[in-house]
């Protein structure tokens, strides 16, 4: 069901160019017929308003109940740290975060965490962009277990894009539920897109596109 506060979201990615309609090749090397490009936020008004829909969403989820965030670099670094000001802003859940270098630092105090240690016994939650094969997923979890006996309770992301990941019977975000125990909370998916889309009228190539892709790589 497309609910107000989910168009307001679909209507606020279009409007920073960060959901686009076309032709684009993913990580996981489908052409897709649409893209979510977080990396096009890039004025204060636009991250802080972005913290704000992660941290309902996270509040609505988890409410407190988790230690740290984490946001996997390079795109995850501005979702996590939005998320973390908007939680503590809007909810009065002041909760730390931390993020990752692609590589390990070599000097001063070293390691390739910043921000936030996590501490043995800690629940964190990781703040994401997409999903559409799992596999940026299947490359933070080990960066976190290997910090501390950490417990990675559940994922937020923008948009779930509903696609098979390896196993063409499941879903990415359903390997993620298998293998790691995560439980992957989007403020959108592509049904809610193509809702969107059908609403506004002057779609019909797109949404034709859409349906084609959904039909040929999504699970519901």
């Amino acid at each position: 069901m497309l609910t107000a506060i989910k168009r307001e979201f679909i209507e606020f990615m279009m409007s920073a160019d960060v959901l686009r309609f076309g032709e684009f090749k993913t990580k996981s090397g489908r052409l897709s017929p649409y893209f979510v490009n977080t990396g096009n936020y890039r004025t204060g008004a636009q991250i802080s308003t972005l913290g704000k829909f992660y941290a309902q969403c996270i509040k609505d989820t988890c409410g407190d109940r988790f230690d740290a965030m984490f946001g996997p670099a390079y795109k995850g670094i501005p979702l996590a740290t939005s998320a973390a000001g908007a939680l503590a802003r809007d909810f009065g859940i002041d909760k730390p975060f931390f993020f990752n270098r692609k590589e390990a630092k070599d000097h001063g105090e070293g390691g390739s965490l910043v921000g936030y240690k996590p501490q043995d016994g800690d629940r964190i939650i990781i703040i994401e962009d997409v999903i559409t094969a799992g596999t940026a997923v299947r490359e933070t979890v080990p960066v976190l277990l290997s910090a501390a006996k950490v417990t990675v309770s559940d994922m937020f992301i923008s948009v779930n894009r509903c696609e098979v990941g390896q196993n063409a019977e499941k879903t990415a975000v359903m390997e993620v539920k298998d293998e790691f125990g995560i439980d992957v909370h989007s403020i959108v998916n592509v049904l809610d897109l193509c809702e969107y889309l059908k609403e506004q009228g002057g779609y019909a190539d797109v949404l034709a596109a859409m349906e084609k892709y959904i039909k040929q790589y999504c699970k519901f």
